[in-house]
């Protein structure tokens, strides 16, 4: 099945699990999802200047993202549907709260999020084949975006 807007708007979770509609693009819907991600943590992160809040809110849609991603992909009959970008955003959300804000650092640590989510190095590979379900949609980008901030902590020490 492919989700169109009535899909979207017909369950509050498929609204969320499809990024607000970010997740309905033709081509690349994840990549189109980790982008709009970027003007919305800069809005989240205007609204909340505060360390603690911002992990609350990380947390809450992490767990949110488990419900919305687990309903939505039940509903489209496919765990991981390509169009479910809820967890692409979750993870470059965890991604630019590290991250200095600058379109430079930010793009440097899109392009990195873009191809650890890709490429799926051990064990983010082993992990999306075994855990079909909610967790498993949100857990493997929280390992991709944690290997792209290694690598971008790392690059930042050499520089």
């Amino acid at each position: 099945m492919k989700p169109d807007w009535k899909f979207a708007i017909s369950h509050p979770a498929h609204f969320i699990a499809l990024g607000f509609g970010s997740g309905l693009a033709p081509k690349a819907p994840g990549t189109i999802g980790s982008l709009a991600a970027l003007p919305l943590f800069w809005l989240i992160a205007q609204a909340i200047d505060n360390a603690a809040l911002l992990a609350a809110f990380l947390t809450f849609s992490f767990l949110a993202g488990i419900w919305a991603c687990a309903i939505t992909g039940k509903n489209l009959g496919v765990a991981d549907h390509g169009g479910i970008v809820w967890d692409e955003i979750v993870a470059m959300w965890l991604i630019l709260a590290v991250v200095p804000f600058g379109w430079a650092e930010w793009l440097a640590a899109f392009a990195l999020f873009r191809f650890f989510d890709i490429l799926k190095p051990w064990p983010i590979r082993q992990l999306d084949a075994r855990l079909k379900n909610g967790l498993g949609v949100m857990l493997d980008d929280v390992l991709a975006a944690i290997y792209a901030l290694a690598i971008f902590k790392a690059l930042q020490w050499l520089a």
